[in-house]
């Protein structure tokens, strides 16, 4: 069983799926802490009443973020991770984080990456009048979210649509994909080498797994 740290700082919705998919023995791994840079999220509630110990770690209480990161650090490698879970974590990390994590570091973003990096991608893909959307889940690298995608879902976009409308649907599709990438690594069949996502030996398009352009 693979030892998996998730990093919050909201609701927690894709930290649930997470936890309900290790429940299920979907994932062959238990998530061993859950840490949020903020007090009072609910995502910490979502960990106690799975009986997950919970941190609050708040970066206000930090002179810079080198510093919130080599103590955010120190509380994650408490747990022996395998694997660390960036579930709605908003925070920029710094390169030395990054690279302490290298290979067992995964995010979801809602969009289609390369499109979008950074915030309010559901307004950007309609203020750019796109049909489709979507999410990816991606190793993370030193680049805001550059790194190797590993699976990507997409949704339509409707010309009726708001950014709410487009978020609810990308939201759906994130509870579904991120447990399916995290029984990957897992199973130990999910790698990262370099720039470059490995499933299964094979290397990945840069879109991911089942990318519709191949």
């Amino acid at each position: 069983m693979k030892s998996i740290v998730v990093l919050i700082s909201g609701s927690g919705s894709n930290l649930q799926a997470i936890l309900d998919a290790c429940k299920a023995g979907f994932i062959a791994g238990r998530v061993s802490a859950v840490i949020s840079n903020k007090a009072d999220v609910f995502g910490l509630t979502r960990a106690t009443e799975a009986g997950v110990p919970a941190l609050v770690l708040d970066h206000k209480q930090f002179a810079d973020r080198q510093s919130y990161d080599a103590a955010l650090c120190e509380a994650i490698d408490l747990h022996q991770p395998d694997l660390v879970v960036l579930a709605g974590f908003m925070r920029i990390l710094t390169p030395e984080f990054v690279a302490h994590y290298s290979g067992r570091l995964l995010n979801i973003h809602p969009s289609l990456l390369p499109k979008y990096q950074g915030l309010n991608t559901h307004q950007r893909a309609i203020d750019a009048g796109d049909s489709v959307h979507g999410c990816s889940v991606h190793f993370v690298t030193a680049e805001l979210d550059g790194g190797p995608v590993a699976l990507q879902a997409k949704v339509p976009v409707f010309p009726e649509d708001d950014a709410s409308a487009v978020a609810a649907r990308v939201h759906e599709q994130e509870h579904r994909i991120y447990p399916l990438v995290v029984r990957w690594f897992c199973q130990d069949r999910l790698q990262q080498q370099a720039d470059k996502a490995l499933l299964d030996g094979q290397i990945l398009s840069p879109h991911g797994y089942a990318d519709d352009d191949e």
